[in-house]
């Protein structure tokens, strides 16, 4: 009987497990996961924020392991991985033998070498329901929190905060808001509406020291700019790390992320790797697409994987819905076309005839057809009249060959 393991409960993890289920109904199938629960990442602000429970944040159904007959073995650490044997190795002494084996361990948060900031108790990420977690009892013993980085991840902790009753002060050393998803009109949408739920921005600024107490907490952040910040606790979300440490401890290649191929297989014999432990996307979607991809390869059936178009987001907070897809900083040599409404703001960058970066804030609807024009590189030098208008009509032509009516995207 075949035996598959699956190291990581997350989206990479749980969309591999079910489709090797449907591929393999009699094979073993164990999932290992540092985590109790399966939880959605995209979700962690809306337990923080008291808006959910535990239960309500998981992506799979409560029945999902004993409906599918796999084995979860959670709040577990894998320690070790013998390829030549094909085991894994865990807890005190445990050990799963394995055909086949997927690594999708993610990324976890990173902390810069700021003075204190690595030793300090109170010092948390936000990356899994652990760290939220964390920060639920932090903030029963106080409310002024200091948060590094202003990208999706801080702002979703911003926003869960503010729900709370948190005075929240949000370090960027940008000059705006969400760096990488915006430009200087949506940063400052977004930045108001922060900034009207109690949130303090401190741009184009970082932390260059603290001052911690007798037991290591940092009570205050003194600021590149010599302003001190008083807090109670700090969040960091200036950035992640793909978790490559037990690749490197079995010899499994790995350099920022884990090595992998076009069928997402790492250098060792049967083993795969899927979601953000590989680098290629940090996005939720994609990181469940290579989950599937992997377990297909897993199962026999020869896939390759698909890279996803980089840079692509979409974000809602109090309100306010954007889509940010391609490079909207790379606009030298190309045309920038602006749609603006009392209602809603959208931007478009071309260059050599192609759609580069795609930015809607307000109204997102049809993006599926702006992140395929983007992604496939399809020639919209004739429609820039009526950019912000497209649909798929607008490529819909005939076909050559035998003169039937087909996209021509």
């Amino acid at each position: 009987m075949e035996r598959y393991v699956i190291i990581g409960a997350g989206a990479a993890g749980i969309s591999a497990a079910q489709v090797l289920r449907d591929f393999k109904p009699q094979a073993v199938i164990t999932v290992i996961s540092i985590d109790q629960h399966v939880h959605s990442r995209c979700m962690l602000h809306k337990f923080l924020g008291g808006e959910r429970d535990i239960p309500g944040i998981s992506f799979v159904r409560q029945d999902f392991f004993d409906k599918n007959d796999i084995v979860h073995i959670p709040c577990e650490r894998v320690d070790r991985i013998d390829t030549a044997e094909k085991t894994v190795w865990f807890g005190e002494g445990f050990s799963a033998p394995y055909d086949k084996l997927l690594i999708a361990t993610g990324a976890g948060f990173f902390i810069p070498p700021i003075p204190h900031f690595r030793e300090a108790p109170n010092v948390f990420g936000f990356r899994d329901l652990s760290d939220a977690l964390k920060i639920d009892g932090a903030l029963a013993r106080g409310k002024r929190v200091f948060i590094v980085g202003s990208g999706l991840v801080g702002l979703d902790a911003a926003s869960a905060l503010c729900h709370r009753g948190a005075e929240v002060t949000i370090a960027e050393m940008a000059d705006r808001v969400m760096p990488l998803q915006t430009d200087d009109y949506a940063a400052g949408v977004y930045q108001k509406v922060f900034e009207d739920q109690g949130c303090r921005f401190l741009l184009g600024a970082g932390a260059a020291d603290a001052v911690v107490d007798e037991a290591g907490n940092i009570t205050e952040v003194i600021m590149s700019t010599g302003e001190h910040i008083p807090c109670d606790f700090i969040v960091m979300a200036a950035g992640v790390r793909p978790r490559i440490e037990l690749a490197q401890a079995s010899g499994i290649a790995a350099d920022r992320a884990i090595t992998v191929d076009d069928h997402l297989r790492t250098s060792a014999p049967d083993v795969y790797a899927a979601g953000d432990c590989t680098g290629l996307s940090g996005v939720w979607p994609d990181a469940m697409e290579q989950g599937k991809v992997a377990a297909r390869n897993m199962a026999g059936i020869d896939e390759a994987y698909e890279k996803p178009y980089p840079f692509k987001n979409t974000s809602n907070f109090f309100g306010v819905t954007m889509l940010s897809v391609g490079r909207l900083d790379q606009t030298e040599g190309a045309e920038v076309i602006i749609h603006h409404s009392p209602k809603e703001y959208k931007k478009a960058i071309v260059k050599d005839g192609k759609l580069t970066g795609y930015l809607s804030l307000g109204n997102i609807s049809n993006s599926g057809l702006y992140l395929h024009l983007i992604k496939n590189g399809v020639d919209v030098s004739g429609k820039l009249d009526h950019i912000f208008r497209l649909t798929f009509a607008d490529f819909y032509g005939i076909n050559e060959k035998n003169g039937e009516y087909v996209y021509t995207v």
